[in-house]
């Protein structure tokens, strides 16, 4: 009864050893998804990267950030732009490519070079500028870093000015460029009147990534030129503790300047030597493709077919002188980026032999001192030799001497 009791003392919280504890279970209020679209343009078209970035970084320290996003730039193919965080999930959905691509796009391989190509975008990863391309956007990572801001400004100025070209451009076509079928306006090739004007969204989007790179490079090399000839000529003025370690420092330098140029340099090598490699960047060419197998197969009225119809034998008519067309040979026509790639080649070939032409002299200048340090050595053997020589000559002399003296010696202790 006493332990029935008890129980029931505990039970009912009326007992003398019954403690009751008051549990108070707060429901966990769940963070609200950050979603940050804020124009990086004024009401001029004018930017400033500075001054975008400061007030961006302010706004979001005011604000948490979601559990796995990262902080990315949106560009559209008429220079506007927008801030917004994003996950992982929601970027691969966004612009279909593998999770690994993502991983590239990491710190991980933050000294890595890759151009790849996929089925609706194109991974860049040069450098600093990692970005995804599509062929009618570009999604930047991690905007607000000081080495990425000079691209976000020189992206946004150049789509900026080419918009506004079009734009006064397609105010003096004709209507009949474009043909509307089921209330749409079906793409038609930017340079279907006559030659190529421009290149497509997302090799623009490419050429500033290599300017913005090689530049970048170039002016490393630069930077490590003016600094490399003061300090190899010091040291072969003078050979001290101090001057080689300045040398040792250039060359670490050196090396890593050598490496970050050698991997871009072969990454671009790499796509001039695969014609299929290139022919899948041409994202614009097979997103126009898709949209005219889209209008072609989803009319239904006999009317609309006729117009697509005459519209593409309009299109394969211009061949020659349009980007996109239904003929299989020019899908493999890849010498708008053939002749891009290798002007950035041969800009970057350029850079490499400056930084060799800075190991060479370096080389010469270390053969320069081995030398002097090589003759500093012979004279020292041959005061070595010297002095060896007089301390024989000694030696002897004081030999002769005491055996004269023991000689004289024993003589006297005779007599």
């Amino acid at each position: 009864m006493a332990k029935g009791g008890g129980g029931g003392g505990g039970g009912g919280g009326g007992g003398p050893f019954s403690f009751s504890r008051k549990i108070s279970r707060r429901r966990l209020k769940k963070l609200p998804e950050i979603q940050l679209q804020q124009p990086l343009l004024d009401n001029n078209g004018n930017s400033n990267a500075a001054a975008v970035a400061s007030s961006a970084a302010t706004t979001l320290k005011a604000k948490k950030k979601t559990a796995g996003s990262r902080l990315w730039m949106r560009f559209d193919r008429f220079g506007q732009s927008e801030l917004f965080e994003c996950e992982k999930s929601a970027i691969i959905k966004r612009v279909s490519i593998p999770a690994r691509d993502l991983r590239i796009l990491g710190p991980v391989f933050s000294q890595s070079s890759n151009i790849l190509a996929r089925e609706k975008a194109m991974v860049v990863n040069l450098e600093f500028i990692k970005a995804i391309v599509t062929a009618e956007e570009v999604l930047l990572v991690d905007p607000l870093c000081q080495e990425v801001l000079p691209f976000v400004d020189q992206l946004r100025q150049q789509l900026s000015n080419k918009n506004q070209l079009k734009s006064h451009e397609d105010g003096t076509m004709d209507g009949k460029e474009m043909h509307s079928s089921t209330g749409q306006w079906l793409p038609v090739p930017e340079a279907a009147d006559g030659l190529q004007s421009e290149l497509p969204f997302e090799f623009q989007v490419l050429e500033i990534a290599l300017e913005v790179v090689c530049t970048f490079l170039d002016s490393s090399v630069a930077n490590l030129e003016r600094d490399a000839y003061p300090v190899l000529d010091e040291l072969a003025r003078n050979v001290s503790t101090k001057n080689l370690e300045l040398v040792r420092s250039l060359k670490s330098n050196l090396t890593r300047l050598l490496a970050r140029v050698q991997k871009v340099r072969d990454e671009i090598e790499h796509l001039l030597d695969d014609n299929e490699d290139m022919a899948q960047l041409y994202l614009t060419r097979k997103w126009n493709q898709n949209q005219q197998f889209e209008a072609l197969m989803g009319p239904t009225d006999s009317n609309s077919i006729i117009n697509v119809a005459s519209n593409l034998r309009r299109l394969t008519s211009n061949m020659s002188a349009s980007m996109i067309t239904s003929n299989h040979s020019d899908d493999n026509d890849v010498e708008d980026l053939e002749m891009l790639l290798e002007a950035y080649f041969m800009q970057l070939d350029g850079t490499r032999n400056k930084i060799l032409s800075v190991r060479e002299y370096i080389d010469d200048t270390e053969d320069y001192v081995n030398i002097q340090l090589d003759n500093q050595r012979n004279e020292l053997i041959q005061l070595q030799l010297t002095l060896t020589i007089a301390s024989f000559a000694i030696v002897a002399e004081t030999l002769v001497a005491g055996v004269f003296g023991y000689a004289r010696w024993k003589k006297l202790l005779g007599t």
